[in-house]
């Protein structure tokens, strides 16, 4: 099984040897390389083609979001997760409007961080639990409702109106956790082909086209 390739992208010396230690430990990750600015991260992501960037915000010369921007530019397929202490919404949304493939907070445990990764290597677009829950509170102050493939939809209030199986919830419950399938799959001792089915199913209950918009309904419908 091959490794998950990280590039970090950090300036605080503290900061990357702790990320460094932790990434160094996980099992199936490999730390590639390591730029302390932003100009310097996207140079080093053109180079190596990393399968994931772990990206900070607060960057000399450029910030995260400018560099997630110019590597999306560059290598689209390229996964980047913001891993910073920012958790307002101007830098939240600006970094997923750059292309960001999930969102994760500093304070993050090791485990939630190499969880995040192996997400994202997948595919799989991972939000911080506490982002999500301002994601959230954005679209309740807005009164919008959230996006689907087919168009904008409004959602009934009700617990599990959606015809969700009791198997489905507690998929839907580690969804919100920020599970992958195959996390998924381990935790309710299930195959990957039978989670990823429940996902796919969840995903076309509740009207979304992806992972992160149903964590944020599931939130918003009391569902978890």
């Amino acid at each position: 099984m091959t490794n998950i390739s990280v590039l970090l992208v950090e300036d605080h010396t503290m900061t990357r040897m702790g990320l460094s230690l932790v990434l160094e430990q996980a099992e199936g990750i490999e730390l590639v390389a390591e730029a302390e600015d932003g100009i310097a991260g996207v140079q080093k992501a053109q180079e190596l083609s990393p399968d994931v960037i772990l990206m900070d915000i607060g960057l000399p010369n450029i910030d995260g979001i400018e560099a997630t921007k110019r590597i999306k530019e560059i290598n689209p397929e390229s996964r980047v997760l913001i891993f910073t202490s920012r958790d307002n919404e101007e830098d939240v949304f600006a970094s997923f409007k750059a292309g960001a493939d999930g969102y994760i907070m500093k304070g993050a445990s090791p485990a939630q961080t190499t969880n995040a990764i192996r997400a994202v290597s997948e595919g799989t677009a991972w939000i911080d639990p506490a982002i999500a829950r301002l994601v959230l509170s954005n679209i309740q102050k807005s009164e919008t409702s959230i996006p689907a493939a087919t168009g904008a939809i409004n959602y009934k209030a009700g617990r599990n109106s959606y015809g969700l199986t009791e198997r489905e919830m507690e998929v839907l419950a580690l969804i919100v956790e920020g599970l992958s399938n195959p996390q998924i799959a381990d935790r309710l001792f299930i195959t990957r082909a039978t989670a990823k089915a429940h996902v796919h199913s969840i995903l076309q209950k509740l009207y979304v086209d992806d992972r992160t918009k149903a964590a944020i309904m599931a939130m918003k419908e009391g569902l978890v």
